[in-house]
């Protein structure tokens, strides 16, 4: 799998890392530079320590990058954390930053495009955007990791989030609430 990753500066930089770790298939990084400085803030790396986990990085002012055109195919693009203000450049169409240029790909070649936000509360325009990319093929996905399945650290607690999104980019299969029940 080909799955593109943005990191923007909306706080949660922990489930970034996670999920570069844990998901398996070549995966291509782009970095705001909000995003960068959340790296420093929330978990003391850089982007450069992220290196390990992909396998190419792009800039996210490089909008020459194979990334922005929609006759390079990925499977998936997730931004973990999305700000809500690339939240609303997308919803309005703006692809000034490969990070917003390559949602517009993945919505324009519908391929499989996961924001997730990591605000609260939501303004009423947030929230219409959000209806709006849904409605445009976007799944929206707010970090909110499940707790049916009690977690005890904050790393179990990350990973019931991100165990969610490997589940929709279909490379993990979630265990569910009471599945145990359906065996």
């Amino acid at each position: 799998m080909r799955i593109v990753v943005g990191i923007t500066g909306s706080s949660g930089a922990v489930y970034a890392v996670d999920f570069l770790k844990r998901c398996p298939g070549d995966k291509f990084l782009i970095v705001s530079k909000w995003g960068k400085a959340l790296l420093k803030d929330e978990v003391n790396m850089t982007e450069k320590d992220l290196r390990q986990f992909i396998k190419r990085q792009f800039p996210n002012d490089d909008l020459t990058a194979p990334l922005a055109s929609g006759s390079n195919k990925f499977d998936a693009y997730v931004i973990l954390p999305c700000s809500t203000s690339t939240l609303g450049k997308i919803a309005s169409g703006i692809g000034d930053t490969l990070i917003t240029r390559a949602a517009q790909v993945a919505l324009k070649e519908r391929y499989k495009l996961i924001l997730c936000v990591r605000e609260t509360p939501l303004s009423t325009t947030a929230l219409e955007q959000c209806a709006k990319l849904s409605r445009d093929g976007a799944i929206i996905m707010p970090i909110s990791p499940p707790l049916y399945f009690v977690p005890k650290t904050v790393e179990e607690y990350v990973a019931g989030f991100v165990d969610k999104v490997l589940g929709i980019i279909g490379v993990r299969d979630v265990r569910g609430w009471r599945a145990e029940e359906l065996e």
